[in-house]
């Protein structure tokens, strides 16, 4: 078996790391249906401009996002379409073991006597 060189498993590290704040999921979801201003991310999460800024600045620099200005508004979307079925995915697998856990507990629910 061949080993993964270092460089490849930290950059695919730091992808997944990208994705592991719950914000940046939130602006993911939000720009699932296209472009968004700043300013429309700042009032859909009810959080600061600074914080939203922050969040896209890293995803836009994992290459996730793209960024264009317009005036002195920045937009953002999507660039990379496949982070959507990555989320598909683990969203997918985390729905089934809640789904399996749910029949676990229904089975123990019908093999406790009631009195």
């Amino acid at each position: 078996m061949e080993t993964v060189p270092t460089e490849v498993v930290q950059q695919v590290a730091e992808y997944f790391s990208v994705l592991s704040e719950p914000m940046r999921l939130r602006l993911l979801n939000l720009l699932r249906d296209g472009e968004k201003c700043v300013q429309e991310l700042v009032e859909a999460t009810k959080t600061s401009q600074a914080n939203v800024s922050k969040h896209l600045k890293v995803m836009l620099q994992a290459g996730i996002l793209s960024r264009r200005t317009e005036g002195t508004s920045a937009f953002y979307s999507v660039s990379d379409p496949l982070i959507f079925d990555l989320c598909g995915l683990v969203c997918d697998r985390i729905a089934s073991r809640i789904e399996q856990q749910a029949q676990h507990f229904r089975n123990f629910s019908l093999a406790t006597p009631r009195s």
